[in-house]
């Protein structure tokens, strides 16, 4: 019977043990054996297939789903559009979400996690306006997508309207939607507002309190973030995980605390047990580079189980270009010769580096690597900057002379310049 084997693909599909892919030999199985799939077996193979990233056997199901005239079933497209999603195919994801027939809240919100797991956050709030025009209300979990899609954006406006709606509507705030909400504040910089959200909350989890901290230690507010620690610390039902000691750490780098950023990094391995990954070490290295112990940095990086990527090698030259500017002592050249060989044609890099060069008096290299750039056509990546205003994003990029033609925006620079430089001169 299908009950038994659906029920044997669900368990498999569903564990928490890394099983997934079991589930997909089970439906193997089931086929040879005779029996039928239906409705029910296939959500969970797409839930599998999402799982370990099985593009290939997921399309085969999908086939299958057709052969069957399954297709047209609601919760069968509901766990294609998440599949798709988490394969990164957002294109096949959106062109079953547009075939439906009948959407459920579920697929609005599995065509907008799809979106906002892929970064595709404007055609997130398209999707959800479009939502708004059905007859359909957002729930929770729709409100939960578009809170993270507001903190990867940094639209502080859409995300304090999100939060207006989520009170007009006398939604419940559970753990999920608070700690959305305060990540949201505290990501966008509005840590004050994140607080009171934590503070009102009944029931917090260790996502909650991370986010918390992050939020407090990413714009400055490095001793609320390790006092939030502490408390978090003493009570002992809460396990603090990766994305607390990120946070942690990232507090002792912008307070300058290195003591503690070495003991925070090593209590995090061998006393939680939490393996350190590359995003840890990176925070680490800088810590260690911003105080100036840049042999120590150095060794950090050789010592370290994987090899370290771009990011941490440029975090280190970066520190070198501060503290070692003569480069005494030889590593800076070490640094910029490794990081040279993982990201050749990084035109950020050999500007790096050039510029480096110049400033020490080694015009020959400088020249020689601007002109390797030239040759293999590389440029220098133009800067960028960004405002928000009624919720709108506005980009500027260096020698963008879209908006010359815009007197008022010129204007208004001018006037804020002018301010800045009376505000300086009063408080001198």
């Amino acid at each position: 019977m299908p009950r038994c084997w659906n029920d044997l693909i669900r368990a498999y599909a569903t564990s928490k043990g890394g099983l997934q892919r079991e589930a997909l030999r089970v439906f193997l199985s089931m086929r040879r054996s005779g029996a039928l799939p239906n409705e029910y077996t296939f959500p969970f193979l797409f839930k599998a297939c999402a799982s370990v990233l099985g593009l290939y056997d997921g399309r085969q199901i999908h086939a299958d789903v057709k052969k069957r005239g399954l297709d047209a079933n609601v919760y069968v497209q509901n766990t294609l559009i998440h599949f798709y999603g988490s394969c990164r195919k957002i294109v096949d994801a959106h062109k079953v979400f547009d075939e439906m027939s009948y959407r459920t809240v579920v697929s609005w919100n599995s065509i907008l996690s799809a979106f906002v797991e892929n970064s595709w956050f404007r055609e997130a709030i398209e999707v959800f306006l479009s939502m708004r025009s059905s007859e359909l209300e957002p729930d929770e979990t729709t409100m939960v997508i578009l809170l993270s899609t507001c903190a990867e954006m940094g639209n502080l406006s859409l995300g304090k309207w999100i939060h207006s709606q989520v009170i007009v509507t006398a939604m419940v705030v559970n753990c999920q939607l608070g700690t959305a909400l305060v990540d949201m504040y505290g990501k966008c910089g509005i840590v004050d507002y994140a607080r009171l959200v934590f503070n009102g909350m009944s029931d917090r989890n260790v996502w909650t309190r991370s986010a918390m901290i992050m939020g407090s230690a990413q714009h400055g507010f490095a001793f609320q973030a390790l006092q939030f620690f502490k408390a978090m610390k003493n009570n002992s039902l809460i396990e603090p995980n990766y994305v607390t000691y990120l946070g942690v750490l990232c507090a002792c780098s912008h307070a300058g605390l290195v003591d503690y950023g070495r003991r925070f990094f090593y209590e995090m391995e061998h006393i939680h047990g939490i393996k350190p990954m590359m995003v840890h070490c990176a925070v680490m290295v800088d810590i260690l580079g911003r105080a100036g112990h840049l042999e120590e940095a150095y060794n950090f990086i050789l010592s370290m189980p994987t090899m370290a990527d771009a990011t941490i090698w440029r975090t280190l030259l970066s520190a070198c270009n501060i503290h070692d500017i003569n480069d005494r002592t030889g590593l800076a050249e070490k640094v910029r010769q490794k990081l040279l060989e993982l990201e050749p044609r990084r035109s950020g890099n050999l500007v790096m580096v050039a510029n480096k060069y110049a400033e020490v008096g080694m015009w020959e290299k400088a020249e020689s690597l601007r002109r390797s750039m030239r040759n293999v056509g590389l440029k220098k990546t133009a800067g960028e900057s960004c405002i928000e205003i009624g919720g709108s994003i506005f980009r500027f990029f260096s020698g963008n002379d879209f908006y010359v033609a815009n007197r008022e925006i010129l204007l208004l620079i001018d006037r804020l310049n002018l301010h800045t430089r009376m505000m300086v001169n009063c408080h001198k």
